[in-house]
């Protein structure tokens, strides 16, 4: 038995990226008997999709809306198919196993390691003596996420894979300082989809924390905002409408387009042989606009129950906190502190 992990911050927004690279792929792998991924596991998967709230404090957040956002996110990943029977769905302050296992590798990581991830460079950039500890040693956190469950793979998006390579350094320091305790895991990259890149930026990954709300479609965003924002998509001064990476704009354009209906790019280019961005940019906001409907209808039907939200997720946390709870006490008995 294979276990697959992904994991999303809680946040108000979440958007097309976050559906089609990480929460899209644990749906079809519910779905499906012997799933393959591209590093080659076959079998049947046990997954785990989980709200990371306490990587959500490595900045200021309110309170209200915190709770709020995980309510949100849990309404999200249940509107658009994850079955809380099949995937483990839980709130990752629940298990209060991560963070004692995050301290413990705290005594194994390197502060240079630490210091050369390019996610912790870029978000401290400019803030000098501000930045937070926990801005900081959140990959470690994250590490701990993945090593507590025994996961073999973790989907993710390239501005995570670094963090996923910290994961199995500490596991093999792990294992070589106290003996064979943790599952080496591995990162996934889908190939397509993975990286949807900002809409007023196709050279950066589209971002909920993007500067300007015309980076990104949120999945609850009306058909006005989904046509303004696609047709001020930053394109190029071509007229025709091919799949060429060097067209980046374009290129992501397609790409959100074959998400969404499931279309082949080529199919799609020959369906707009002769049309330009105009009519391209308008057909791509209608067809967006129609998939993300019944998804924001289910979101808020949800919404309308929190008591069935938390008993979702307690009972996730129940069945995540079995794993967890073991993994730790065999970590406990390695380092010497189980007596």
């Amino acid at each position: 038995m294979k276990r697959i992990l992904t994991a999303l911050q809680p946040s108000g927004i979440l958007h097309i990226g976050n559906l089609f690279g990480a929460i899209e792929p644990m749906v079809k792998l519910q779905a499906d008997e012997n799933p393959t991924s591209p590093s080659g596991l076959r079998g049947a998967s046990e997954n785990l999709l989980f709200i990371v709230d306490y990587h959500a404090i490595t900045v200021p957040q309110d309170p209200a809306e915190l709770r709020h956002n995980i309510l949100f996110a849990t309404a999200t990943y249940l509107a658009v198919g994850i079955d809380p029977d099949k995937t483990i769905l839980f709130q990752q302050s629940r298990v209060n196993e991560h963070t004692e296992l995050a301290w413990i590798l705290n005594c194994l990581v390197h502060m240079g390691e630490l210091e050369r991830m390019t996610q912790y460079k870029d978000k401290a950039r400019g803030k000098g003596e501000a930045v937070s500890v926990g801005l900081f040693d959140y990959p470690v956190l994250m590490a701990a996420d993945i090593l507590l469950y025994d996961t073999n793979v973790v989907p993710v998006g390239e501005d995570q894979k670094q963090h996923v390579e910290l994961a199995r350094d500490l596991a093999e320091r792990f294992n070589s300082h106290f003996g064979e305790t943790f599952v080496v895991p591995q990162p996934q990259i889908r190939k397509e989809g993975a990286r949807i890149m900002g809409l007023d930026d196709p050279e950066k990954k589209m971002s909920k924390s993007a500067s300007s709300e015309k980076n990104f479609i949120s999945l609850m965003d009306d058909e006005a905002s989904v046509l303004k924002k696609i047709k001020s998509a930053v394109t190029d001064s071509g007229s025709t409408i091919t799949f060429d990476k060097t067209r980046a704009g374009l290129a992501n354009l397609l790409t959100i387009y074959s998400l969404v209906t499931g279309k082949p790019i080529d199919q799609i280019v020959t369906e707009y042989a002769g049309k330009g961005y105009g009519d391209f940019k308008i057909d791509l906001a209608g067809i967006v606009s129609t998939y993300l409907a019944p998804i924001q209808e289910k979101i808020n039907d949800y919404l309308k129950d929190e008591t069935k939200l938390l008993a979702i997720l307690d009972q996730g946390a129940a069945r995540a906190k079995t794993i967890a709870a073991k993994k730790m006490e065999l970590v406990r008995q390695k380092i010497g502190v189980k007596l």
